[in-house]
Order: C-alpha cells, then structure tokens, then sequence
C-alpha cells in the first residue's frame, strides 16, 4: 500500500488485478469490486468536497463502501457515522470535528446543526465516476467510540495506521471469502472490509436487520472462508439452526474476551477451520491474535510481536505500535501516555507463563472493598456445559455495597424449569465456588431467555 503523503485507498485499489472477479455481497444488492472502485454514489459532486472535514452517515454499507473509496485522499477528514448513533448527537460530533458538509442518504430537514454545514446527497445506486481524483489529502478517518459520559469519543486514525496489520502482498488470499459479523462503520467491520479490498478478495456483508440464521444462510450460500465476529456474535450464531450452512477455515473472535468455553464450541462445530482470537481496540488498533486453541495468550507474546510493543503495568496492557490511532479529537481525553503507549484498559493476570484477560477496569464491581471483574466469573459460569452464556453484573446491597448476580442463558431452557432449576443453579455455584474467591461467587442466579447485545456486537454491560 502506498505510503506518502500522497497515498489514497482509491490509489491502492487501482493497482490490484482482478478486481471484476471479486464481490461485495450485501444484504439487498451485490457488485463487484471493481465497480465499487471505479463508481461514486455522490451525483457527481465529489470535486466540491475536497479539502473539507466530511461527514458520512448512510443507512446502507455498500452506499458507505464507496463514498470512503471515493473520498479518501480528497478530503481532509471523514468522520465516519456508526449506524446506532442517535441523531440528536449528530451536532455535537459536527461540531466536535469541524464538520464541514455531510454525506448522507437519508433526510436531514430535522436536523439542527449548529453552524452552516453543505448537506451532500448520496444514492444507494452505484455509478461511475468520471471526476479527478488525484490524492491532495493524507485523510484522517475519525472513527466513533463509547465515551464514558455518554457522548462519544471521536478516534482519529489515517489509511495508514487502520492498514498497519494487513499484508497486501501475500498469496495467501487465493480463494479466500471474507465475512463478518461487524457493521463496516465500526472498527471490528472496518478491518475486515480494509483487509477484504486491498487484499482482493469477495466479501459478504451482514445486513441492518438480517437475522443471524438469514445471514450465515447467505454467508454459506457464497462459501465464504474466512469470518470474524465478537464472542456474543459466535454464541448466537452456534445457537441458529443456520450454523451448519457455514464451513469455514478461519474463524476470528475479537472485541470481547474469549473464554474456553466459545474456542471449544466453535472447536466442535468447526473441526476443520482455524480458531483465532485477536487483540484489537479502536484506540490501540490490531495488536496480535492467538491460534493455539487457548483463552489468553502466551507471557512470550508481550516481547515477541513483530512491529507491535506492548507492557502490562498495574496488570493493564499497554500497546505501542504504528497502528495506534493517532490521538482523541477534543482535550478532555487523552490517548496515549508519555511514551506513546495506549493503556487499553484490559486488566490481565499471569499464571503459569500464560496471561489471562480477566476485565476492564472501568467495570468492576466493589464488593465490600474487593474488586470483582465480571468477566472472570462470567468465563467460569460459561464452563458449565448446559450453560449457552452469561452476563455478571451488581445489584446494591447496604451491607457490602454490592453483590454479585449472574443472568444465565442455558442451551436448553427447560432445564430452568424442572424443580425451578435449584439443582442446576447449586451445580454453576459449586463450579464458581472451585475457581473464585468467595467473594466473587454470585449470590444470585438468574436463568433468562437472552441476553442484551449492543450495536456493536457486545454484550450490553451498561443494561446489566
């Protein structure tokens, strides 16, 4: 990949072969890469948005697919939308990022913006493009992320840092589908639509509201090979009776910790794929992944990672590499300490020269002045083989503070049913009881229907 100054994802596109072989497979429609490359969705209006901080909000990812080719290297800035964010913070990350026009497909008559902002339509319809799109620009892309006031954090990163971790020039790609779970508007998806594109492989897309049975119908219907999501996402597609349709020789996990529990089901319905899970963040970026089978990863990883640093301190793992993003947009955070290492905010624990997530550490739960991790009691629960998933959280209590209650998802519900499941719930507290402090073992156990998953493909913590 190209790169100067001058470098563009338009740029390094136009210099793979073969791109009218391969195909972005969307929900509602499909094109080929090469279409996607040469085409505009901007009615021909991209000249007038060069040099200026652009917005993209669409409803539809192949729409965004080619407005980020299009604009790319043209723009100062693109300020990239996720598809949950509410309208009502749409001015303050306009004027959070000196927002100066907005790409969209949907009406913005409502919108109150607060400074004169050029509203640029968009058509899901793909054309080709006949503009100049000579690279003016190195763009920052400006990715949104959970803030802890409830306002977002606005990441910056360029083409550069969000590529870091893909090899362009491997022929390892030769007959490779990619397909995820993520929306592309996010970091998770942005990867695996980076990796797809400048690798040159077909890429199959979920939809807005497509099922997870519609969509591992579609993705196996395109034989992809190669599919990422987060451990939530994995837990409900094991649960679809669409699983099978999918075979697989990559499977990646990312964005949440990956217990035993998820690497051996999908171990099982898997025999024959790769099981991978990988360390990445909107802020740190790509720093490695594992692919020994195990949860948490070897001692040896944290000197031995090619182009990536990284420490633990005060058991938080830190990340310093060229695929960091480049800092926080505002002053009221700050990205990285004085040495340039991004504190992750992941809490890990070494034991028998293998470290082991265990948190974060903005969630623990204070339980008369110990730290409980959700989490690690969550990876202990999930060990229970009638147990599907499980989500910790705190219930106030005016002795302790806090106590812990589980909410247990089960593989078959009926067992909750039989005798109120007491039998069931003493078996996951003795399990609890072998593994954790006392302090750490639920008071409470709940068996419910689902659990919440945000947009993001997480588990909702902030409805727990």
């Amino acid at each position: 990949m190209p790169q100067s100054s001058q470098a563009s994802l338009w740029n390094a596109l136009s210099a793979t072969e073969d791109l009218s072989a391969r195909f972005v497979y969307g929900a509602e429609a499909s094109i080929a890469l090469g279409d996607l490359v040469a085409g505009s969705t901007l009615y021909g209006r991209g000249d007038e948005l060069r040099g200026l901080s652009v917005l993209v909000t669409t409803t539809n990812q192949l729409t965004t697919a080619s407005a980020l080719i299009e604009l790319d290297g043209i723009v100062r800035r693109i300020v990239l939308c996720p598809p949950d964010l509410p309208l009502e913070l749409l001015p303050y990350v306009i004027d959070s990022a000196d927002v100066d026009a907005i790409v969209s497909d949907r009406p913005m008559l409502d919108l109150e913006i607060p400074r004169a902002v050029c509203l640029v339509p968009c058509s899901h319809e793909i054309v080709p493009e006949k503009c100049e799109r000579s690279a003016q620009h190195q763009t920052e892309w400006i990715l949104l992320t959970s803030g802890t006031t409830g306002l977002p954090k606005l990441v910056v990163h360029t083409l550069t840092s969000l590529a870091g971790a893909i090899e362009t020039n491997s022929t390892s790609a030769d007959g490779v589908i990619w397909s995820t779970f993520y929306d592309i508007r996010r970091y998770g998806g942005l990867q695996i639509f980076l990796r797809a594109l400048l690798t040159g492989t077909s890429l199959v897309l979920p939809g807005a509201h497509e099922s997870p049975a519609d969509f591992l119908s579609r993705a196996g219907h395109h034989g992809i090979t190669h599919i990422s999501g987060t451990p939530s996402h994995w837990r409900r597609a094991l649960m679809s009776s669409s699983a099978h349709l999918i075979a697989p020789r990559y499977v990646r996990l990312s964005g949440e910790i990956s217990d035993q529990a998820i690497l051996n089901n999908l171990r099982s319905q898997y025999p024959q794929a790769r099981i991978a899970h990988a360390f990445a963040s909107t802020e740190a970026g790509v720093a490695f992944d594992v692919n020994d089978g195990f949860a948490g990863f070897p001692a040896s990883v944290i000197n031995d990672t090619p182009h990536v640093e990284m420490k633990v301190e005060d058991r938080s793992l830190k990340i310093r590499s060229d695929r960091n993003a480049i800092r926080y947009i505002g002053d009221s955070h700050i990205l990285k300490d004085t040495e340039g290492f991004v504190d992750t905010g992941d809490i890990v624990e070494l034991r028998d020269d293998r470290y082991y997530f265990v948190g974060r550490r903005d969630g623990v739960i204070n339980v008369g002045g110990w730290k409980v991790y959700p989490e690690e009691v969550e990876a202990v629960i999930n060990r229970h083989g009638e147990v599907q998933v499980s989500l910790v959280r705190t219930k106030k209590n005016p002795i302790t503070g806090a106590l812990v209650v589980a909410d247990v998802v089960l593989k078959a519900p009926s067992q909750a049913v039989d005798h109120d499941g007491c039998e069931l719930k003493h078996d996951i507290l003795l399990l609890c009881r072998e593994a954790l402090s006392p302090y750490k073992v639920p008071a409470v156990i709940n068996f419910v229907p689902a659990l919440p998953v945000d947009e993001t493909g997480k588990l909702a913590r902030r409805h727990a």
